[in-house]
Order: C-alpha cells, then structure tokens, then sequence
C-alpha cells in the first residue's frame, strides 16, 4: 500500500450497555471474538499496514483499556485521550477530542466495536480518492448506518439507523458503512475539523460521526469514495447476538493479524 496513512484514531470510550453483562466488568473494545479482544484485533490489522502512532478515544473503564493496550503495541505507540462525559456524549465529541490528532495529517478513523479482517484496511489503500471509507452490502441481519453510491463509486447519501425494512426492491442499493476510514490530511484541516468545532460549539454535543459526515456529503463539502469490502469478513459488536455471530463468522484466522 503506497501513502498509507502512518496515524490512526480509534473512538473506545462507550459503556457498551447493549453487551450487559459482558461489559460490567470490561469495556466494549476489549470483549474477545474467540479469544483475541476487537481493540487488539484493530492494533494489529494497523500495524499490519504500516501505521506507526494510534491514538485511542477512551471513557468507561479507560484504566483497563490503557492496561491492556499500554503505550506501545507492538510497533504502534499508543496515546489516550480521555472523555470524562462518556455517558452523556456521542461519537462526533469523543472525535473532537481527538482533533489535534486529526490535524497531524492522513489518518485511518475506526470504531472500537469492529472486528474485521486486515484487507478491509488494504483495501482502503487500492482506491484513488482523498478520503475513503470501507462499506459492505447491507443485509437484513444488519443494522446501522448505510449509504448509497453514485455509479462511480463515490458515497452520494449517508442514511442512519437502516434496518431490513429499508432494503425495498426497486430502490437503489444500501451498503453498509464499517467504520473504517480514510481521512486525507488536508480535508480534516479544511473541511472536517473546522465543521466539527462548530457542531461541537453549537451544543450538539449527542450528535454521531456519521451525522457530520452525513451533513458534509449533502452539500458537496467532502467527497468520499467507498471500498467496496464485499468478500471481507467484518462485524460490528453491539450485543451478545452479534458477539455470537462475528465468533461463528471468525472460527478460522483468515486475513487476520495476529
């Protein structure tokens, strides 16, 4: 992969209520998918790719994820920023806390809740655009944020909280977005970071990342491309339905860092 970014973000601070009571006692990121946690899962997929510094969003529980994870990781250096209004808070305030990684350059911007395979993370780098974000077809098990694409491949609408009952023939394909970006650093300078202090300023301190980048692609602010991750296998882990899932889907180590 030529010009990967060598700076990753990582939002870990939620309480993961919805995996109760497997997080009573950890947090989210470090619930294992047969036996490796999804937080050491993603270190490792980054490091596999070149990055060098990541840079991890923490809030409930942050000591254990620290212990966990260290200052280095292997290769990777890690550091921590802290949101002490994790409960009250959504996943666009914990990015803004994260800005002035996000002014370092290129960056790669995950979720702390996705396991996934390293070519998710390569397949970023075979797209030719500034900002690039991993997405898979949308199925009826799944449900989340999605997006449509232009025919050449570009996200033209962000569509959050999609469900089985938004899949209507007819319709244009819904791909479901993995969480897995690709920022450019120029466009978090001009464009992200800027749109963000405001958002933050304003008092919509609630408001999800997606909402932002929602909001920049209507209006023709951000362009973002999309790597089609049809072949990869990814989960995102919100409750013990899912947990159970990504262990089937993951029995075999294909395609993962270890």
């Amino acid at each position: 992969m030529t010009n990967a970014p060598k700076t990753a973000v990582i939002l870990a601070a939620g309480c993961g209520s919805r995996l109760r009571p497997l997080t009573d006692l950890r947090p989210k990121p470090l619930v294992e998918v047969n036996g490796i946690p999804i937080l050491h899962n993603a270190l490792r997929n980054l490091e596999a790719v070149g990055v060098e510094e990541v840079t991890i969003v923490v809030g409930y529980r942050k000591n254990d994820i620290q212990y966990s994870c260290g200052n280095h990781f292997g290769n990777l250096e890690i550091s921590y920023v802290e949101s002490p209004v994790f409960n009250k808070t959504g996943s666009a305030y914990s990015l803004w806390l994260a800005r002035h990684a996000l002014l370092t350059g290129d960056i790669y911007l995950l979720e702390g809740d996705v396991f996934f395979e390293l070519d998710a993370l390569r397949y970023l780098g075979t797209v030719e655009a500034e900002n690039v974000a991993a997405v898979a077809p949308f199925d009826r098990s799944m449900e989340g944020s999605a997006v449509v694409l232009t025919e050449n491949g570009d996200i033209a609408e962000v569509r959050m909280k999609q469900t089985a009952t938004n899949l209507i023939d007819g319709s244009p394909p819904l791909f479901r977005t993995m969480n897995l970006i690709r920022f450019s650093g120029n466009d978090l300078r001009e464009t992200i970071v800027p749109h963000l202090d405001d958002l933050i300023g304003s008092g919509a301190v609630m408001s999800y990342t997606e909402e932002l980048l929602s909001g920049l692609v209507q209006k023709k602010d951000l362009r973002i491309a999309a790597a089609r991750c049809d072949d990869v296998r990814w989960y995102e882990i919100d409750n013990e339905d899912d947990l159970r899932i990504a262990e089937a889907l993951f029995l075999t180590a294909r395609n993962i860092a270890c």
